[in-house]
C-alpha cells in the first residue's frame, strides 16, 4: 500500500476526535452523527498531501508494470528547491540489482525545479518483482508490488474499449481471469483544453472483479487488451502492464496533440487550437456581462416573492469537448506522458467514416505527435483495420472502404502494423464480439516485428499490383505464400472494370502466389476491386489462414 509520513496529520486529527468526544457527555443522534462527520472530515485532511510534500501522478501506483530494458522516466512535485532521491528497492530489500555498483546505480537524485516539479531516469532494470519505488524528499512515498515487464497502452473508440464479459463466452472468460502477472491502468473519460500532468486512475491486479465490465463503457477491462495482455505473458513469461486510454463514439481529431497537426502542417486545426483561448475569453466575457444583467434582476424577483429567472449559462472553452482537436489527448493521453512503454495498440475509425484518404494523414498526424512528445523514438504502432458493417447513413456503402484504404495507407508510416477483420466482423453489429481474434492478430504483429519471432507471419495478403495478362488480370500480393480460401470455396468479391469504368463480378482462381481474374463483359480490363463495399466479407487467405486486405487498384 502506498505511504507518507503522515504521523503528524493523525496526531491532529487524534486531537480533534479527542476534542469532540470530551466537548459533549451526552450521546446523542445529533451529537453522534456531528462527531462522526467531524472525525470524517478530520481523517480526509490528515490523508491529504501537505503543501510541498512529494508526491507522484497517478500513472504510478502499487501494482504497477513499468517498461523493462529502458530507463524509466519518473517524476512528480515537491516544495521548489526541494532534494529529491528515487529508488527502486528490489525483491530482498535491497536496489533493482544485485552487486554494490548496480545499487549505486538504481537512484537518482534530483532538485524540485521553481514549478515544484521534478524529473529522473532510473537506468533500465530487467523484468522480475515485486519491487517498491520509493520516492524521498520531507516526506516518503513508496510504492509496493511492482513489476518490471511490458507495457502497451490500448486507445481509440468503442470497439477497443468494449469490456470482456460482452465480448465473445465474455461470463466464462471473466471468471478465468485471475493472472496476478498481468495489471492494468484505465483512465475514465476526460477532456481539456489544455494538456493535463495528472489523472484519475488506480492500477488494479488482473483478476475476474477488476475486469469484469458489466457494460461496455464501465470502468472494467478492454477485451482486446485482455486477450493481447494474456496472450503475450504466456509467450513471453514476463509481467504485462495495460494502460487503457478509450472513449466509444469519439473521431480521431481529439485523440491527436497540437504536435502532430504541426508535424503534418494541418492549418485548420492548427488555426481552431491557437484561436481558442481568444474565443473562450470573449465567451466568458459576455458571460460577466449577461451576469451582472441577471443578479439584480434575479434579486428584486426574490425581493418580490417571485422565482428569479435561471441564471445564464456558462461557456466552455471550444476545446474542452470530445470532437474538437486535441480535447481528448489533452485529458486522457498527457497525463501518461512520458511514462515508458513498449507501444500503442489502436482502434479507431467508425467516427471518421467519410474522410477518405484524409484519415490517412490524421493517423500520420497520430502517430507522429504521440512519438514526439513521449520521445522514445519510433515504437511500434499496431491497430485494427475497421470490420464489415452495414451502415445506413447518407455516406453511402463505399465510406467505409475508404477508410480501410486509408488504414492500409498508413501502413507506410515506419513501425505500424495492421490487423485485418474483413473475415472475424458481424455485418448487423458495429461491435463484433469476437475480440480474442483481433487480440490475436495485434499479438501477431507484436511478436514478430517488436519481439524478433521471424517465423510468424503477421498479415493477410495485401495488394502489390497488378499486370494484363491477354484478356485476363493478374494481382501480385505482399505475404502471399499458400494463397487459399479459407472456406474452400472459389474466390469471392471481386470485380474488374474496363476504360467505361463499370465493375462487373470477376471469375477468380489463384495462380501460384498470384489471382487471376477474368470477367466475360470486360474483355479489356483496366482496373480491380477486392472487397470494396461495406459488407464485404471475402474469403482469400494465406497459408497462415490471415484475411486479405480490402483494395482497389483505380483511384476513380
Amino acid at each position: 500500500m502506498s505511504t507518507q509520513t503522515t504521523t503528524a496529520s493523525c496526531e491532529r486529527s487524534n486531537r480533534v476526535v479527542s476534542r469532540i468526544c470530551s466537548d459533549c457527555g451526552t450521546a446523542s443522534t445529533t451529537h453522534r452523527a456531528s462527531a462522526a462527520l467531524a472525525i470524517g472530515v478530520a481523517l480526509l485532511a490528515a490523508l491529504q498531501p501537505a503543501a510541498g510534500d512529494v508526491r507522484l501522478p497517478r500513472v504510478f501506483g502499487d501494482h504497477m508494470v513499468m517498461q523493462r530494458d529502458v530507463p524509466l522516466p519518473v517524476w512528480g512535485w515537491a516544495e521548489p528547491g526541494e532534494a529529491v532521491t528515487v529508488r527502486l528497492v528490489g525483491p530482498g530489500g535491497g536496489a533493482a540489482e544485485r552487486d554494490e555498483a548496480a545499487r549505486d546505480d538504481a537512484a537518482a537524485q534530483v532538485t524540485a525545479g521553481s514549478d515544484g516539479k521534478w524529473f529522473v531516469r532510473l537506468p533500465a532494470v530487467g523484468a522480475g518483482g515485486p519491487y517498491t519505488l520509493r520516492v524521498q524528499g520531507r516526506n516518503v512515498v513508496e510504492l509496493t508490488d511492482v513489476r518490471i515487464g511490458e507495457v502497451w497502452v490500448c486507445s481509440g473508440q468503442s470497439n477497443m474499449e468494449w469490456g470482456l464479459r460482452a465480448s465473445e463466452n465474455g461470463k466464462q472468460v471473466v471468471a478465468q481471469a485471475d493472472h496476478p502477472e498481468i495489471r492494468f491502468l484505465r483512465l475514465g473519460w476526460k477532456t481539456a483544453p489544455a494538456p493535463l500532468d495528472d489523472c484519475q486512475a488506480e492500477w488494479k491486479l488482473c483478476m475476474p472483479e477488476n475486469v469484469d465490465a458489466k457494460g461496455w463503457f464501465n470502468p472494467g477491462l478492454t477485451a482486446i487488451g485482455y486477450y493481447f495482455a494474456r496472450d503475450l505473458q504466456a509467450e513471453l513469461h514476463v509481467p504485462v502492464g495495460i494502460i487503457q486510454t478509450t472513449w466509444g463514439g469519439t473521431r480521431i481529431e481529439g485523440w491527436i496533440p497540437r504536435a502532430g497537426y504541426e508535424a503534418m502542417q494541418m492549418a485548420e486545426p492548427l488555426m481552431l487550437i491557437d484561436e481558442a483561448p481568444a474565443r473562450h475569453r470573449g465567451a466568458v466575457e459576455a458571460a460577466i456581462g449577461a451576469y451582472e444583467t441577471w443578479l439584480p434582476a434575479a434579486r428584486a424577483a426574490l425581493t418580490a416573492g417571485q422565482e428569479p429567472a435561471a441564471p445564464p449559462a456558462w461557456p466552455a472553452h471550444p476545446l474542452d469537448n470530445n470532437r474538437e482537436p486535441t480535447g481528448i489527448f489533452n485529458g486522457q493521453v498527457s497525463p501518461l506522458i512520458p511514462y515508458a512503454m513498449r507501444g500503442v495498440l489502436w482502434y479507431q475509425g467508425e467516427s471518421n467514416r467519410g474522410d477518405a484518404m484524409a484519415y490517412r494523414d490524421k493517423m500520420e498526424a497520430l502517430i507522429r505527435g504521440w512519438r514526439a512528445l513521449w520521445n522514445q523514438g519510433e515504437f511500434p504502432f499496431y491497430y485494427v483495420q475497421l470490420a464489415p458493417f452495414e451502415y445506413d447513413d447518407d455516406r453511402g456503402p463505399l465510406a467505409l472502404p475508404q477508410i480501410w484504404e486509408a488504414q492500409t495507407a498508413a501502413l507506410a508510416i515506419p513501425n505500424t502494423g495492421m490487423a485485418v477483420t474483413v473475415d472475424i466482423g458481424n455485418v448487423a453489429d458495429i461491435h463484433p464480439r469476437n475480440k480474442l481474434d483481433v487480440a490475436r492478430r495485434l499479438l501477431c504483429w507484436a511478436l514478430a516485428r517488436t519481439y524478433g519471432r521471424t517465423d510468424l507471419v503477421c498479415s493477410g495478403p495485401l495488394y502489390k499490383r497488378m499486370s494484363i495478362d491477354g484478356g485476363a488480370v493478374r494481382v501480385e500480393f505482399e505475404h502471399a505464400r499458400g494463397l487459399a480460401t479459407r472456406d474452400g470455396g472459389p474466390l469471392t468479391w471481386f470485380t474488374v472494370a474496363g476504360a467505361d469504368r463499370v465493375f462487373h463480378p470477376a471469375e477468380a482462381r489463384i495462380d501460384g502466389e498470384t489471382v487471376l481474374l477474368r470477367a466475360a463483359e470486360v474483355p479489356e480490363p483496366v482496373a480491380v476491386r477486392f472487397a470494396w463495399d461495406q459488407v464485404a466479407t471475402p474469403n482469400l487467405v494465406n497459408g497462415a489462414g490471415l484475411p486479405a486486405g480490402p483494395f482497389r487498384t483505380d483511384n476513380w
